[in-house]
Parts: C-alpha cells; sequence; structure tokens
C-alpha cells in the first residue's frame, strides 16, 4: 500500500500534512474534554460555588466541542479532496499503461481482471484513503495521548485499563487472522465473476443456439456463490467487533466505577471530592483510550483489501511493455527517400509463452504501391506476419524494415500513423457510421470527446466508404452516415462491420494497408469490387493481403505461400502454379482449372 503512494501529488501530499494538522487539532480538542468536566464536576460539588463559573467552564467545554468538531469537518473535506483526485490519476495511468500493451501483457492480465483492477480495486484504494488514512494517524495518537493523560493517576484505574487493552488487541489479532485470506481471495474471486459475466454476455448468441443457458447460470452461480460466501465469512466474523468493543468498553467503564466507588468509600471525607472528580477524569480518558482502538479496528477491516487492490493496480502500472517505444520520427524516416516499402529479412518469431517457433527465416519485400499477398493453410503463421509490421509483437530474430527502417527504431505513434490496419475480427466502437469511418481522425490527448465531424471529413468518410463498398448499405439505415453504431456494431452484420472497418483503414490514406483476412465476410462479388476499389483509389499505398481465397490475390504482385511458418514458394499466381506444390493444392482446392487459368 506504501508503494502506491508514490503516485501522490506534491499538492496532495500538502493536503495530507494539513490533514495531520487538523487530525492533531481535533484529537487535542477531544482530549481537553475531559479536564473541563472535571473543573465543572468539582464547582458543582464545592460548597458556596458560583453559577457563574460553572456556566463559563460549559462554555469552555463547548468551543472545545465546537473545535472538534471544525476539525473533523477539514479534515474529512480534505481527506475526500485526496482520495477522489488520486484515484482519478491512478484510473488514468493504469488505462494509459493497458493502452500500451500489446497481445503478450493483455494474455497474462485478463480482459476482466483490468475492468476490475481499473474499477473496483481503485475504489478500495479510495476508501482507504478517505477513511483509513484519518483512522490510521488518530487512532495512535489519541492513545498514546490518552495514556499519558491518566499515567499515575491510580494504580488500580491503569491496571483495569491495560487488562481491557490486552483482551481488545487479542480479540483484534485472532479475527484479523481469520478474515485476511479472506480478503486477499475476495478481489480474485470478484475477477472471476466479472470474467464469467462477461464472456456470457459476449457470447449470448452461441449460448442461446446451443440452449446453454442452464450451463452458463450454473458457471455464474458457482461464482457468485464462492464470492457471496466468502463476503459472508469476513462480513460475520467482523461483525463480532462492535459488540465486542461496546462490551469491552462499558466492561471497562463498569470496572471504572466499582473501583472508584471502593477507593471513595475507603477514603477520608477530604479527599472524596478529589477521587470523585479523578474518577470521571479518568472513566472519560479510559474510553478515549478504548475507543482508538476502535478506530485502529476499523483500519485493519480496511487495510487488508486495499492492500490487496494496491498490489493489484501495481502489477499492471509497473508492468513493462515487450513492445517499447523507439525514438525515430517522421523527420528523420523521410531522410531514407522510402515511401511504402516494407521488407523482411530472414524474421524468425516465437511467441512470448510458447517454445515452438510461429515463423522461422521470413523473407520477402514489398515495394510502394504493390500488392503482396499471404496464403497458407490454418496457423502457417500469416497473421503472424503481419502482426509484426506495426509492431503488435516484435520478431525474433531477423529485422522488419519499413521504409528502410527497422520498425523497431520507430516511434510507434509514427510507425502506426503510415499503416491503414483492418483486423481479422472486424472492430466496430459505439457512436456513429462516420466517427467509426474517421476513427483514425481523433482529436489529440487534450481535445473534448468528438461531437460530430466536419464538412471535409465527411466527404473522405463517404469516399472511403464508396470504396469498401459500404456506401449503399450505410445510405439506406436511418440517419445515414449519421447512423449510430451500437457498441461492438451489433446492430450491423458482419459483412457490414468488415466493409467499415476497410473504410476505417482507407480513410487514413496510408502509405501501408494490411487486410488480415479481412474478405472472408464479403461475397465474391463485393470481394471483387472492394478490390478494383482499392486498385484505383490507393493505387499508392502498399497493400499487405491475409487471405483463404484464391481468388482475392490471384492478381497480387506477390503472393507469399507459407507452410508450418516456413516460405515454401513466392511469385506471381502464374509462376507459383507451375513452381509450388502447396499453392497448387490450395487453388485445385477451390477453383476449376479454367478458373485458375483466366
Amino acid at each position: 500500500m506504501l508503494r502506491i503512494m508514490k503516485y501522490l501529488s506534491k499538492a496532495e501530499i500538502g493536503q495530507m500534512l494539513l490533514a495531520l494538522v487538523t487530525i492533531v487539532g481535533q484529537v487535542f480538542f477531544d482530549l481537553k474534554l475531559p479536564d473541563y468536566m472535571s473543573d465543572i464536576t468539582t464547582l458543582v460539588e464545592t460548597p458556596g460555588s458560583a453559577m457563574a463559573d460553572i456556566w463559563i467552564a460549559g462554555g469552555k467545554m463547548l468551543l472545545i466541542s465546537l473545535g472538534s468538531v471544525a476539525c473533523a469537518i477539514i479534515t474529512g473535506y480534505l481527506a475526500a479532496r485526496v482520495g477522489s483526485s488520486f484515484t482519478q490519476r491512478l484510473r488514468s495511468l493504469e488505462f494509459r499503461q493497458v493502452e500500451s500493451f500489446g497481445p503478450a501483457e493483455m494474455n497474462r492480465f485478463s480482459t476482466a481482471s483490468l475492468i476490475t483492477r481499473s474499477t473496483n480495486d481503485i475504489t478500495q484504494i479510495q476508501m482507504f484513503i478517505t477513511v483509513g488514512l484519518q483512522l490510521i494517524v488518530k487512532s495512535p495518537i489519541m492513545a498514546v495521548w490518552a495514556v499519558a493523560k491518566i499515567a499515575g493517576e491510580g494504580f488500580e484505574w491503569t491496571l483495569a485499563t491495560g487488562v481491557a487493552v490486552v483482551i481488545l488487541l487479542a480479540a483484534i489479532a485472532v479475527m484479523m487472522a481469520m478474515v485476511m485470506p479472506k480478503f486477499k481471495a475476495m478481489q480474485q474471486l470478484t475477477d472471476n465473476i466479472n470474467l464469467v459475466a462477461r464472456e456470457n454476455l459476449t457470447g449470448l448468441k452461441v449460448v442461446r443456439a446451443y440452449n446453454a443457458e442452464d450451463y452458463q447460470e450454473s458457471k455464474f452461480t458457482k461464482a457468485n456463490k464462492e464470492l457471496t460466501e466468502t463476503q459472508l465469512f469476513t462480513n460475520r466474523t467482523m461483525a463480532f467487533m462492535m459488540p465486542l468493543m461496546n462490551t469491552i468498553m462499558n466492561g471497562l467503564m463498569l470496572a471504572v466505577y466499582w473501583i472508584g466507588a471502593y477507593l471513595i468509600d475507603a477514603a477520608a471525607l477530604t479527599d472524596k471530592l478529589t477521587l470523585f472528580s479523578n474518577m470521571v477524569v479518568f472513566s472519560n480518558y479510559s474510553v478515549q483510550v478504548i475507543m482508538s482502538f476502535l478506530l485502529m479496528s476499523m483500519v485493519f477491516v480496511l487495510w487488508p483489501r486495499a492492500d490487496v487492490s494496491a498490489q493489484r493496480v501495481l502489477e499492471v502500472l509497473d508492468t513493462k511493455p515487450m513492445v517499447e517505444n523507439g525514438i525515430k520520427t517522421s523527420t528523420d524516416i523521410a531522410k531514407t527517400g522510402q515511401r511504402g516499402t516494407v521488407e523482411f529479412k530472414n524474421v524468425s518469431f516465437t511467441y512470448p509463452d510458447s517454445r515452438e517457433a510461429m515463423l522461422e527465416n521470413i523473407s520477402f519485400s514489398a515495394k510502394a504501391g504493390q500488392t503482396v499477398a499471404f496464403i497458407g493453410s490454418t496457423g502457417s503463421g500469416k497473421s503472424s506476419l503481419i502482426n509484426l509490421v506495426p509492431r503488435f509483437y516484435d520478431a525474433t530474430q531477423g529485422q522488419v524494415l519499413v521504409d528502410g527502417v527497422d520498425v523497431r527504431d520507430y516511434d510507434l505513434k509514427t510507425l502506426r500513423d503510415k499503416i491503414g490496419y483492418v483486423p481479422q475480427q472486424s472492430v466496430l466502437f459505439k457512436g456513429t457510421v462516420a466517427s467509426n469511418v474517421s476513427y483514425g481522425d481523433q482529436p489529440g490527448d487534450s481535445a473534448a470527446e468528438r461531437t460530430g465531424v466536419s464538412v471535409e471529413q465527411m466527404n473522405r468518410v463517404k469516399a472511403a466508404a464508396d470504396v469498401a463498398q459500404a456506401s449503399e448499405f450505410v445510405n439506406r439505415m436511418d440517419g445515414g452516415f449519421e447512423a449510430a453504431i451500437a457498441q461492438g456494431g451489433s446492430n450491423v452484420s458482419g459483412g457490414q462491420k468488415q466493409r467499415l472497418s476497410i473504410a476505417r483503414a482507407v480513410y487514413r490514406h496510408p502509405e501501408i494497408l494490411i487486410f488480415d483476412d479481412s474478405f472472408s465476410a464479403l461475397d465474391f462479388k463485393t470481394d471483387r469490387e472492394v478490390r478494383e476499389a482499392l486498385a484505383r483509389e490507393a493505387k499508392d499505398s502498399t497493400k499487405l493481403i491475409v487471405a483463404q481465397r484464391i481468388g482475392t490475390i490471384m492478381n497480387a504482385d506477390l503472393i507469399v505461400v507459407l507452410d508450418d511458418g516456413k516460405i515454401v514458394g513466392q511469385g506471381t499466381h502464374k509462376e507459383l502454379m507451375e513452381t509450388c506444390e502447396v499453392y497448387q493444392q490450395i487453388a485445385e482446392s477451390q477453383l476449376s482449372k479454367a478458373e485458375l487459368m483466366a
């Protein structure tokens, strides 16, 4: 928990120091009250005391109480302000860190876990800062100060207070030993229930298609039951805390008055008033001692979960992405005199959690404006290969060059600004058709959230949609290019999502267009029309295409055939039909000889 405090700003540290001053002031005022209570008791018991003196002592007591209330309000305000601003920063830092993660880091942390860490875990930290830090500072100060006040006031009373404190500490230690492991497990169980819920919601169509509602419900019930039972155990255990505290506090008060009564009865007449006054003061101070330990016990309730949450958040913040940012910007790249060239030099690649290489000794080059296609059986490494260009992963061996520069030397923003990427699984975001197509033209960090697109941008959106053969269905939608797109694009078909994803890539006018099996959901007619439009409208862009259909890539300038992570052939369609057996088998399984020779 202490390590995460390094993310506090100077202003927040200053506010916390000011809160410390107000906490000390509150403790001072609280511990001053028994003295005035003793003065009032002495005045009331002393014959001939003036009523005015009692009113004066009572007025001072009221002012002290108001001072304590003022300090408590200021402390609460400062703690809430620090807690809110600090956790806001943590959420931003965590979100920014997750954005820098590649697939390797995302595989380490599940999506459900990352969501929990940025919401539930940070809320636990906020609760601790807002409430726990006050208590963890206030309780020791109050305990030490109160003990110093009552020291020497009476051996019997001091002994009774010491016995009560020992019993209290022993009870707290036993309860903490019981609940600490459960607190640590609760956050992981929260991850689990989020994982099951998210999996069920994202796969709802498959669940319904296979009538697996009962199975999914049983999975959720199991996860829910585990979390509920853990929470019930901790809550039931901690439920003993308050009754125990009250019992010990009431028992101590009874012991103080019983001992006081015995001492007063045995004392001389002249000492009775002093003993009675001391008993009143001691009873109040002893309650303050118990209260300080009561506050400390509340810290033990908040601390374990906050500590676990802080470790989980730090685990994300301290993770160093495998893909590190380079230093070369667009100005440095322009000096090479190349634009849109891609070259692989003896590239090998192994996934971080795998022992076997996915790609071995891959070498080819794509010149500006060329179309280079990749084909092969499932698992041959086609997607892995093109994922090395935008640096979703880095090559294990060899070099991937873009415009003559190793991609590892690029500033990531500069590199990815050159690329229009269409993934295998089309991804759309909540918004409009226009905002999704113009997604690569979003405002920067300091700008507000986009509320619309300009006329110039809309013209570019429509042009990109024409290339992707998306304008026809978009114009039929209610609102056209301003039609709403649901989260994940759930209100459009797979083919429509794919065409909008292609339009988004074309909109950028990038140097390099990457299509990762991005025509699979298109019919043959639309596939041909999209390719013809790309050849016409994006002729200056280098196109890297992963495809399963021979018909999609027959006209490519270069076709690279992969088998088990190795290149087994490269050349044009005609050349490969003569020289590459793997390509021949794929081609003949899809098209007739007449179609292949056309």
